[in-house]
């Protein structure tokens, strides 16, 4: 198959897999917070059959295919019994919270499927993942992948244990032992005293070496703890760009041009990397199941955001009643996040069109 239209029937059932995704979840809480569902519906609007209702759901076909909806009952009207504005508190939080909770499960879950290809981080060993060019590190021969065994005689375990030692011998010649490809040999590095903002003393990022999972089960805690490492990175983000410590293209907002090109270059990668070699190896990538996880993250993170028309800024509203037992009139909350989401739409459009017109540069490693 070409790869583009490949690409592109990727970008489709990932796209809307992940609406879809996150309307199961606020689906399935509603559900199980015994409040009642009137509709799902498996694509936007307009409708083109009802499938069937269950359990007084309606569940619907329409023909935009980008990913579907839910239709609660009474969502804004707490007068209307069994609605979602008549159920406790608590139950409102566990439905708003679902969807984005869906959104970030699934990025676990491709990691776990990532570490199953490649191995889980071996936390007792440090490597060299890149190296910036002309720095102290490349300079002595050190190459990527090399593994960390000593330095000035002392085992180094961790990447913060090698961090902590360099920061110790700034200017000072300092002996390293690796190990490449089987053999073990020693390297002399001076760590300099000044250094570029997005670089380090030796000009080098590190990484722990993979080895392979014992089964998928033990995946599940290094997802976790990358998902979660993740949605730190992305939160942190306006305040590492104000202060200097993330490059700019970092903080650029991508739309749907953007993330089509993203998927073009990935699933072509990936394609291209399964293809063998004159040798007959290959060398697989996993860009696409990278782009999934960026995706899931990205769409689980920013709707958590106290921003009103959002799940977060929902969420925002109901702490009053959760806290202090008094409810923001009902009627105040639709003014807001109406004006919000008339907001939302005009900067979304804003912001996509800009993408149409200037989209993010891809450029895969």
């Amino acid at each position: 198959m070409n790869t583009g239209l490949l690409g592109g029937i990727t970008f489709v059932l990932v796209f809307a897999g992940m609406i879809l995704v996150h309307e199961i979840g606020h689906f399935a809480a509603a559900r199980w917070m015994k409040i009642d569902v009137e509709e799902f519906g498996f694509g936007i609007p307009p409708r083109i059959a009802t499938l069937f209702t269950w359990k007084g759901t309606k569940f619907s076909l329409n023909w935009l295919p980008l990913g579907g909806f839910v239709r609660i009952k009474g969502e804004d009207d707490p007068a209307i019994p069994g609605g979602m504005a008549a159920a406790k508190p608590w139950r409102r939080l566990v439905v708003l919270l679902a969807g984005v909770t869906m959104n970030l499960l699934t990025a676990v879950l491709a990691y776990s499927i990532l570490f199953t290809q490649i191995g889980v981080p071996d936390e007792n060993t440090t490597a060299i993942y890149t190296l910036e060019e002309g720095a102290p590190a490349a300079q002595a021969g050190i190459l990527p992948g090399d593994i960390v065994l000593l330095i000035n005689g002392q085992h180094v375990t961790t990447a913060e244990g090698l961090i902590a030692i360099t920061y110790q011998n700034l200017g000072q010649p300092m002996a390293l032992v690796l190990a490449r490809d089987g053999e073990v040999l020693e390297v002399t590095v001076t760590p300099r005293t000044e250094w570029p903002a997005d670089s380090g003393p030796m000009g080098v990022r590190l990484s722990n070496p993979f080895v392979p999972a014992k089964s998928w089960f033990a995946t599940l805690p290094y997802s976790l703890e990358v998902t979660g490492r993740d949605i730190g990175n992305l939160l942190s983000l306006p305040g590492r760009l104000i202060a200097g410590t993330a490059r700019p293209e970092e903080g650029q907002i991508g739309g749907p041009r953007t993330i089509w090109n993203f998927f073009q270059a990935a699933v072509a990668s990936d394609v291209q990397s399964r293809q063998p070699d004159d040798s007959g190896e290959t060398q697989p990538t996993y860009y696409t199941l990278m782009v999934i996880i960026g995706l899931s993250v990205s769409l689980g993170t920013l709707n958590l955001l106290p921003i009103p028309a959002l799940d977060g800024g929902r969420v925002l509203f109901l702490l009053p009643e959760l806290l202090f037992r008094r409810a923001i009139p009902a009627k105040y909350q639709i003014a807001i996040n109406s004006t919000a989401f008339i907001l939302l739409i005009a900067l979304l459009v804003f912001f996509y069109v800009k993408d149409f017109i200037n989209p993010i540069d891809i450029t895969l490693p």
